[in-house]
């Protein structure tokens, strides 16, 4: 199984989703068997680490994402992945524009999809230090939804 998180430039909300999904597969004995992954529909920040904000917020909960470098989402995905999980409405709207005919992913909004509440995971950088809590919050939650039901695909 194969999973990729993504947002608009792959620095703050998709890596977090990355490296907390890593660590609930990790716990749950399944990160053998569920590849994760996370990119940007952007590509300003290429190969760059996560935003220093949201690796210190993770770092304190025990994430460390320091070893991420950020991508840029490409056609290929489509078919490498089985679940793409964008962060808002606006990278689903571009995932699909670029979603090839053939593609087998499995498309969907990360919050719509495991939380219920929420819809679209806010963006934190252009906001205070609180943004990057909440977003892990949201992310925490989701996950261990997604690992449940990672559970039962496997």
């Amino acid at each position: 199984m194969r999973v990729l998180f993504v947002c608009l430039g792959n620095i703050c909300r998709s890596p977090t989703a990355e490296g907390v999904l890593r660590h609930q597969l990790q716990a749950a004995g399944l990160a053998d068997q569920v590849e994760v992954a996370s990119a940007g529909t952007g590509d300003w920040h290429v190969g760059k680490q996560p935003d220093s904000r949201t690796r210190r917020a993770a770092l304190l909960r025990g994430y460390d994402l320091s070893a991420q470098r950020a991508q840029q989402v490409s056609r290929d995905d489509f078919n490498s992945y089985d679940l793409i999980l964008a962060m808002d409405k606006s990278n689903l709207r571009d995932l699909k524009a670029l979603q090839p005919s053939t593609g087998k992913a499995e498309l969907d909004l990360f919050l719509r999809r495991y939380d219920g509440a929420v819809e679209e995971m806010p963006d934190p950088y252009y906001g205070g230090e609180q943004g990057f809590e909440r977003v892990l919050d949201l992310v925490e939650a989701a996950c261990e939804r997604l690992v449940i039901e990672l559970k039962g695909r496997l």
